[in-house]
C-alpha cells in the first residue's frame, strides 16, 4: 500500500514539474516528457564503484555463476557486460563500426571484455551483452561496468554511459578502508541521473574491521553526500559464496549464510518490483534540476520589477560593456583562443616526443642487457608502457585543455557574467564537440592500424567524443566543464606477428622492430593531439559566441523588464511585483513539493542490512 500510495505522489508530483518546466521551456520540458514516457518493463541496475572493489565477483556471487563476469577485467576495459535472462549462456559484442553485433564464443568472454588479445587484433566492443537462465536475471538487468580511477581515466566516461540506463545504482565498496574521494565525486556525478542507490560493501570476510570501514562510509556520506546518509548497505563475501558453490549441497548452506549474497538478492528483487516508481523518481530528479534553473530566473524578474535605479544602471552598464567588448575585442578573442591552442598543442607534441624518447632508451637499454629467450616477452611490455603512456597523455590533455579554457573566458567574462553562462555554455561546447563531423574512416570511434609496426589507436569520435567529460565534474573557471575523449594506444595483433618473424632472439633486430613501432606511435598519437586541438578551438569558439549573444538577450530582457516597471506608476510596479512573486512562490512550492516527494521516495530502496551480523 505504501508503495502504490507513493507511486501515485510520484506520478503527480512529476506532472505537475512537467507543467510548470513546459511553461517556460518547452525543450526541457518535451525531453522530460520523453523519459517519463519510457516504460520499465525489466528495471536495470548499474553497478559502478572503484577498480578492484569486487564488482565483477558480486555479479557472479549474484547469478550464482562463478566466472561470469571476468574478474579484474575491468581493470583494461574500455566496455560493459550487460546481462539479461535467456535459455542459454550467449554473448553478443557491439563494436563501433561494426554493421551488425558479433557473436561470441563465451570461451573467448575475457577477451573481448578486455579488447586485448581478439582474433586478428581487432578492435574492442562498446558493449558486451549476455544472456543466462539465472534466476535473479528474470527480475533485473544487471550491468557490469569498469571501475572507475584506477589506470584509465577514460573509464569514469564509460561507466556514467551506462549509468544512462540505470533504473538504480549497486554501489560497490569494499572493506579495506573508507569510499576515497573519486568514489564520492563518481556517486555524486552518477547519482544525477539516478535517485536510488544501493551500497554493497564486499570482501568482509578478509577484513575483520569491515564494521568500522562501514561506520567511516556513513560518517563521509553524512558529511558529503548527506542525501545517502541513511542508504541502505549490505556486507557480502563473494569468495565464501563462490567457495559453497564447490562444495556439496549438504554443505553449503554455513557458507551461504555467511557470504549473506542471498539477502542482497532478495533485497535486489524487492527494488525490481518498484521499477516504475523508481523510473518515475529518476524524471523527478530531473525534473527538479529544471525547475531550480527557472527559479533562479524568476529571482532575477523579480529584481528588475523593483525598478531601482541603482540596479537598472548596473544592468544597462552590464550591457553596453558586453556589447562594446563584443565589437572590439572579439577578435582579440579569436586570436587568444588561437595562440592558447597552437601554444598548448605545441607543449604537448613536446612532451609526446620527449616521453616516447625516453620510453625508447628505456627498451633499447634492456634489449642490449638480454639474451635469447629472455627477448620474448618484449612485445608485452611495450604494450603495457604504450597503454601507460597513453592514460598520462590524456591526463595531460585534459589539464592543458582545462587551461586553455581559463585563460581564454577570463578575457571573455568577468566573474558575475561567467556564473550566469556557464550551464548554457557548457551545453553548447558538448553539442558542438557531439555533432563535430568525424573525420574520414573514423566511424563512431577513429582505428588507425600501423601496418608496419602494427600499432593500434582508438580516439573518441562523435558521441563517444561528447559523453566523456573532463574527469568527473572537473570545472575551471567556476564550472566549465570540457568534454574530452580518452586517449587509447597499445600494441596491435600485427606488431606481435612483426615482432616474432622478424625478431625471434635477435637484439639487432629487436632494436630496430623497437623503433619502427614506436616511431610510428609518436607519429599517430602526434596527429591525434593535433586534431584534438583542433576540434576544441572550434567547439570553444562556438560556444564563448553562443554564451555571448545569450547573455546579451538576457540582459536586454533585464533592461526590458525594468524600463517596463520603471514606466509604471507605484500600483503598476507593485502588481508586477505581485505577479512575478506570484510565479516565484509557486516555482518555490514545486520545488518544495518536489524534494519532499524524492526524500520519501528514498523507501523505495530495501531495508538495509543490520551491520552488527557476524561475517
Amino acid at each position: 500500500m505504501v508503495t502504490r500510495d507513493l507511486g501515485k505522489e510520484l506520478d503527480t508530483a512529476v506532472r505537475d514539474a512537467l507543467a510548470a518546466v513546459r511553461a517556460t521551456d518547452s525543450d526541457a520540458a518535451a525531453e522530460l516528457a520523453d523519459l517519463r514516457r519510457r516504460r520499465v518493463t525489466r528495471p536495470s541496475l548499474v553497478l559502478v564503484g572503484e577498480t578492484k572493489r569486487g564488482k565483477s565477483s558480486l555479479i557472479n556471487a549474484l547469478l550464482g555463476v562463478p566466472g561470469l563476469s571476468p574478474v579484474d577485467a575491468a581493470v583494461a576495459t574500455a566496455t560493459y557486460l550487460h546481462f539479461t535472462p535467456g535459455p542459454t549462456l550467449t554473448a553478443t559484442a557491439y563494436v563501433p563500426g561494426a554493421p551488425e553485433p558479433i557473436d561470441v564464443d563465451v570461451r573467448q568472454l575475457r577477451a573481448w571484455a578486455t579488447g586485448r588479445g581478439l582474433p586478428g587484433g581487432g578492435r574492442g566492443p562498446r558493449r558486451v551483452e549476455l544472456t543466462h537462465p539465472a534466476p535473479l536475471l528474470q527480475y533485473v538487468t544487471l550491468i557490469d561496468t569498469p571501475g572507475v580511477g584506477g589506470l584509465d581515466p577514460a573509464h569514469t566516461a564509460v561507466a556514467l554511459d551506462a549509468v544512462e540506463r540505470a533504473t538504480a545504482l549497486l554501489f560497490v565498496a569494499d572493506a579495506s578502508s573508507p569510499l576515497s574521494q573519486p568514489e564520492l565525486d563518481f556517486l555524486a556525478a552518477a547519482s544525477e541521473r539516478v535517485d536510488t542507490v544501493v551500497f554493497a560493501l564486499t570482501k568482509v570476510d578478509a577484513f575483520p574491521g569491515w564494521r568500522r570501514i562501514a561506520d567511516d562510509n556513513r560518517t563521509l556520506l553524512r558529511a558529503k553526500a548527506p542525501r545517502f546518509a541513511d542508504a541502505p548497505w549490505f556486507p557480502v563475501s563473494a569468495r565464501l559464496a563462490e567457495l559453497a558453490l564447490s562444495m556439496p549441497a549438504a554443505e553449503q548452506a554455513p557458507l551461504v549464510d555467511a557470504s549473506h549474497i542471498a539477502g542482497l538478492q532478495h533485497a535486489l528483487v524487492e527494488l525490481a518490483g518498484r521499477g516504475h516508481q523508481l523510473q518515475l523518481a529518476n524524471v523527478l530528479r530531473a525534473a527538479r534540476a529544471e525547475l531550480g534553473r527557472q527559479e533562479q530566473a524568476a529571482t532575477a524578474r523579480l529584481r528588475a520589477a523593483e525598478a531601482d535605479p541603482a540596479g537598472a544602471a548596473k544592468v544597462r552598464a552590464d550591457r553596453a560593456a558586453l556589447a562594446a567588448r563584443k565589437r572590439t575585442e572579439s577578435r582579440q578573442w579569436a586570436l587568444l583562443l588561437n595562440t592558447e591552442t597552437q601554444r598548448a598543442r605545441v607543449e604537448m607534441v613536446s612532451t609526446l616526443r620527449t616521453k616516447i624518447g625516453t620510453l625508447q632508451q628505456e627498451f633499447t637499454d634492456s634489449v642490449d642487457k638480454r639474451r635469447g629467450d629472455a627477448l620474448t616477452g618484449l612485445p608485452d611490455e611495450v604494450d603495457t608502457r604504450l597503454q601507460a603512456l597513453a592514460v598520462t597523455l590524456s591526463d595531460d590533455l585534459r589539464a592543458t585543455f582545462r587551461q586553455v579554457g581559463e585563460r581564454v573566458l577570463a578575457q571573455v567574462f568577468d566573474d558575475d557574467e561567467l556564473s550566469a553562462v556557464l550551464d548554457r555554455l557548457n551545453a553548447t561546447l558538448r553539442h558542438t564537440l557531439d555533432a563535430n563531423a568525424p573525420r574520414d574512416g573514423s566511424g563512431d570511434n577513429l582505428l588507425i592500424a600501423l601496418s608496419a609496426g602494427g600499432i593500434a589507436m582508438m580516439a573518441g569520435r562523435g558521441a563517444a567524443f561528447g559523453a566523456s567529460v573532463l574527469g568527473v565534474g572537473g570545472a575551471v573557471a567556476g564550472g566549465l566543464l570540457i568534454p574530452v575523449a580518452g586517449l587509447g594506444l597499445g600494441l596491435a595483433a600485427g606488431g606481435y606477428v612483426l615482432y616474432h618473424r622478424r625478431v625471434q632472439t635477435d637484439r639487432q633486430q629487436a632494436r630496430l622492430w623497437l623503433r619502427d613501432v614506436l616511431g610510428e606511435a609518436r607519429a599517430a598519437l602526434q596527429d591525434e593531439i593535433s586534431y584534438r586541438f583542433t576540434d576544441l578551438q572550434y567547439a570553444l569558439g562556438v560556444a564563448v559566441d553562443d554564451a555571448v549573444e545569450r547573455r546579451l538577450r538576457e540582459l536586454d530582457a533585464q533592461v526590458a523588464d525594468i524600463d517596463a516597471a520603471a514606466a509604471e506608476d507605484a500600483a503598476g510596479r507593485s502588481r508586477r511585483r505581485t505577479e512575478v512573486n506570484a510565479e516565484l512562490q509557486q516555482l518555490r512550492g514545486h520545488l518544495r513539493h518536489a524534494d519532499d516527494v524524492l526524500t520519501r521516495a528514498r523507501a523505495l530502496a530495501p531495508a538495509p542490512a543490520p551491520l552488527g551480523q557476524e561475517i
